[in-house]
């Protein structure tokens, strides 16, 4: 079954012979390779999607918004600790963005997974399997993923920003720096978490199943 969808995929796009025989003797690194190539486009993409929505919120009410949500536990210095913690006030004025900052940071994921779910099932996986199952399942994992990037963002946002804004004195370079800075450490965390999550939902069944 494979063979012939690795097939009809090479006669459809052509591929250089070089990578066909690569694929049929390491099929998994191949795909891997495909897999950490289309992660770094959906990265770029985020990096540019990024300053556009920021840029669309920052003169609106929702930088002043304060949004904190799921508070687990304190901080060391004894104030709340929030999973997700956008409070209100720009960054370069010592805030967390507010409401603003959470909606550009979630948004331009939001619509880089969406590209990502359909490049991955189609070109990395090749699966044929029910679309809707694993978009359920790629749903879920979004959100866990979601959850837990942003437990980790607690650790390294404020450090970051404080450094490259207020201890190297670099203003808006730096609040710019740490926007890509912070992207990339999330990317980096869905690109190791999701792709043993895709080799699970993205399946090649026969066509009967598919059907």
């Amino acid at each position: 079954m494979n063979s012939k969808v690795e097939k009809t995929a090479n006669r459809k796009f052509k591929q250089p012979k070089f990578w066909i025989n690569f694929k049929e003797n390491h099929p998994h690194i191949a795909q891997f390779l495909v897999f950490f190539l289309l992660s770094n486009g959906v990265t770029v993409l985020q990096l540019v999607l990024m300053p556009i929505f920021k840029s669309i919120f920052a003169n609106t009410a929702l930088v002043t918004t304060n949004f904190q949500f799921l508070q687990f536990g304190q901080n060391l210095d004894g104030s709340a600790y929030y999973v997700f913690d956008y409070a209100a006030g720009a960054l370069s004025e010592g805030g967390g963005g507010g409401l603003a900052y959470f909606l550009a940071v979630q948004i331009t994921i939001a619509i880089a997974q969406v590209i990502n779910f359909f490049a991955q099932r189609s070109i990395t996986f090749k699966s044929n399997s029910n679309i809707w199952t694993a978009a359920f399942w790629y749903l879920v994992a979004y959100i866990l993923i979601t959850i837990g990037a942003a437990v980790a963002q607690g650790f390294y946002k404020v450090p970051i920003y404080n450094l490259l804004m207020n201890t190297w004195g670099m203003g808006s370079l730096g609040e710019t720096t740490a926007d890509v800075i912070t992207m990339i450490i999330n990317s980096a965390i869905s690109f190791w978490v999701f792709f043993p999550i895709f080799k699970i939902i993205f399946k090649q069944v026969p066509e009967e199943e598919a059907k």
